[in-house]
């Protein structure tokens, strides 16, 4: 199972949602158990199936407090930002070169 997109999240019903968080704890606390043991081969599944019940968690709450998410529609890019032509930078004065006097004062 991979990620699963918001979209196909805020298609489910509360009830859908609560048991796919539990099925979801379950498989978090085998993964758990499997690293703790040394048996785990993808760990990265481990953080795809944390970020799976935030995203459903966070969904949820949303339904539950009838705020409505809002979706970007397909935007057309942005246009990009004009930018100032670069001026040549005026020549760097050489350094001067320190004296016998300025040397001694260095150390």
């Amino acid at each position: 199972m991979s990620t699963m997109k918001a979209a196909d999240v805020r298609a489910m019903s509360l009830d859908q949602l609560d048991d796919e968080v539990l099925k979801l704890k379950k498989e978090q606390f085998n993964l758990r158990f499997q690293r703790a043991t040394g048996q785990l081969e993808n760990t990265s599944r481990v953080r795809v199936i944390r970020r799976d019940i935030a995203r459903m968690k966070t969904i949820a709450a949303q339904k539950r407090a009838g705020v409505e998410p809002v979706v970007k529609a397909d935007a057309a890019p942005k246009p990009a930002k004009k930018t100032k032509s670069a001026k040549p930078k005026a020549a760097a004065k050489p350094r001067a070169k320190a004296t016998k006097s300025k040397k001694s004062k260095k150390k």
